[in-house]
């Protein structure tokens, strides 16, 4: 009988702990809704915003750091392109323009 008991705690141990972590953050969740907002709403991309001034916005592609008629943009809010990750884009030596149709 001691080990059928034995074995309903420890099957039953992990639902137990689960649903107690999972009403701990919900608590937490409700005395801190600040923390909620700014993690759904991208903190650390307005973080960059405050900071950058070589952020651009796009329409339908969103923010996007450096020189964005640069070829080898990588066309991030995070990274500007592999030949010159952190910058500046002005004087880059890989600088390669975008040729569009039009141009031709």
């Amino acid at each position: 009988m001691l080990v059928i008991l034995l074995i309903f705690v420890v099957g039953l141990a992990p639902a137990c702990i689960s649903a107690w972590l999972c009403i701990r953050s919900e608590r937490a969740t409700k005395q801190s809704p600040y923390q909620e907002i700014a993690c759904g709403s991208g903190a650390g991309l307005l973080k960059l915003l405050d900071g950058q001034s070589d952020l651009h916005y796009v329409d339908g592609l969103g923010y996007m750091i450096g020189d964005i008629t640069c070829d080898l943009n990588a066309r991030s809010p995070y990274l500007r392109c592999a030949m010159n990750p952190i910058g500046p884009c002005d004087g880059c030596h890989t600088y390669t323009p975008k040729v569009f149709d039009r141009q031709v």
